[in-house]
């Protein structure tokens, strides 16, 4: 029976691990300032300075190509030791290997396909993809600035005002699913608002996003352990920890928020503030009436 090395089959599953959050595409803050201004005349500005990374973009599309080689690998049943494979064990590995391509490429074309229909329509293995996903968002209203900083990490300026007649979600990008907003306005009967930002809470259940970065440090500790069973560089990327402030200024009444201490006197009313860190597990939340 042939044995294969306990690491090879680390590295598989993180290969499958790492499908899972690149067909995702997921979309995250890392360094930023945002506010909310809201007042009683129903208009509303919202502004995001800052880091915007997309994980579709970095080198973690890159992490599972060098596992996507053949070489054998074998342990021994008594002490899970790595040891030489015999003659017959490898061209047992070699057949089942070659047997798989097809499979394989189909499965790479499958996923490199999801990729890009979550990059609306944009190829994540094109040198060209992160400048044409900067132009993409440079042509939308709001963004004033994107400066691409490489794997997948982008500064922008993004700033929008307007009269608060439909419900507001941030970032809205053409073409790209809404899989992780940062900030959702809801509007309620009434003329009640309810803000949500889930996308800043890095622990939050309601953050797809931050739920799979938890399990990052466990997929390096594989790929450190597939290293040397393949011929490709499993060095994890570099992924921007979320670390900024969020605050909404209002002069409309506050019926609700999940601050540490309350609202505080601004020169526009009322100031809800939050400090968000890699700890911060509840997003931050409000609910304002607009018509007092």
């Amino acid at each position: 029976m042939t044995l294969h090395s306990p690491i090879r089959l680390k590295a598989a599953a993180m290969l499958a691990g790492l499908s899972l959050l690149l067909s995702a595409c997921f979309i995250s803050p890392g360094k930023f300032t945002s506010q909310l201004e809201l007042n009683g005349e129903d208009d509303f500005t919202f502004t995001y300075e800052g880091e915007i990374y997309f994980l579709g973009l970095s080198g973690l599309a890159d992490m599972g190509a060098g596992l996507d080689t053949f070489e054998a690998s074998c342990f021994d049943e008594d002490t899970f030791e790595e040891r030489e494979c015999t003659a017959a064990e490898e061209a047992q590995q070699r057949a089942e290997w070659d047997a798989g391509a097809e499979a394989r490429a189909a499965k790479s074309q499958q996923e490199a396909e999801q990729m890009a229909a979550m990059l609306g329509g944009i190829d994540p293995t094109d040198p060209e993809a992160a400048e044409e996903l900067r132009q993409l968002l440079l042509r939308q209203k709001g963004w004033d600035r994107v400066e691409n900083k490489g794997d997948g990490l982008y500064d922008v300026s993004f700033s929008v005002s307007g009269e608060l007649s439909h419900n507001f979600i941030f970032p809205v990008i053409e073409g790209v699913p809404t899989t992780n907003p940062f900030v959702e306005l809801i509007l309620r009967d009434g003329n009640v608002v309810r803000v949500n930002a889930p996308g800043f809470a890095a622990q939050n259940e309601n953050n797809p996003f931050g739920a799979m970065m938890g399990g990052m440090a466990g997929m390096a500790g594989l790929a450190a352990m597939g290293e040397g069973a393949s011929g490709g560089s499993n060095e994890m990327p570099n992924i921007p920890a979320i670390e900024g402030t969020f605050t909404i200024v209002t002069d409309a009444a506050i019926l609700a928020n999940n601050t540490d201490e309350g609202p505080a006197s601004s020169q526009s009313g009322q100031a809800l503030s939050w400090d968000i860190s890699p700890r911060t597990k509840t997003a931050p939340t409000a609910l304002i009436d607009m018509s007092q």
